[in-house]
């Protein structure tokens, strides 16, 4: 019978960081007991009673643990920079679902020229709060479109002259025939940690938090 009052709730979105922190919870001793790509639940229980997994949009796993709706999550640094990490415990970069982000343009489109010129360049993103400070540092001027879906089409079809995106292996940029032109920083995902939780929960954590570490360590 589960503990509600020491019952654990982690946080993960579906894809790449639900695959890659599998072998963390289970260096932790806790395998997930469904898949969320194969099960309709948002709610997976897991080998232990007392934890479980909820299922979410990457984008809200912080908002969900810094209300407490889960006790720690696992998020990338993209989406923690755009959410401002108000209420959330960062303790461990877990060095996985690597990629950067970037500013891509069309093949073609003369970025070097256009910002060194002093051109006021529309942008396309998700990250408007990374965007904005990346170029606000470079004393570019720019005019930030947000967009949910595929940041590619936006220089193709003429809404923007860049893009801000998340690039892995490029090949989305290659086929869509767009150039990365600039890094603006390394993304890994990091776990993330309710404070209240912290405090309240810290015995049934820390084994946890420990297991985490140790394992991430073998992906740095």
């Amino acid at each position: 019978m589960s503990n509600t009052s020491q019952q654990l709730t982690l946080a993960l979105s579906k894809g790449r960081i639900f695959e890659e922190t599998l072998p963390l919870l289970e260096a932790a001793g806790i395998t997930v007991s469904e898949n969320p790509e194969s099960s309709r639940k948002l709610i997976l229980p897991t080998n232990d009673p007392n934890v479980r997994v909820i299922i979410v949009r990457a984008s809200d796993v912080p908002t969900y643990v810094q209300y407490g709706a889960a006790d720690f999550g696992v998020a990338g640094k993209d989406v923690l920079y755009e959410h401002g990490g108000e209420g959330l415990y960062q303790p461990i970069d877990l060095n996985i679902a690597k990629c950067r982000m970037s500013v891509a343009v069309r093949s073609g489109f003369d970025y070097e020229t256009a910002v060194r010129h002093g051109a006021r360049l529309r942008v396309v993103t998700k990250y408007v709060q990374t965007a904005r400070e990346h170029f606000a540092s470079k004393g570019v001027h720019v005019d930030l479109i947000k967009l949910y879906g595929s940041m590619e089409l936006g220089p193709l079809v003429g809404l923007a002259d860049a893009i801000v995106d998340l690039v892995s292996t490029g090949s989305t940029l290659r086929a869509n025939d767009l150039v990365e032109v600039e890094q603006i920083m390394d993304i890994s995902s990091r776990l993330v940690v309710n404070q209240a939780a912290l405090k309240l929960k810290r015995e049934r954590l820390q084994p946890i938090l420990e297991a985490f570490e140790k394992a991430s360590k073998r992906n740095s």
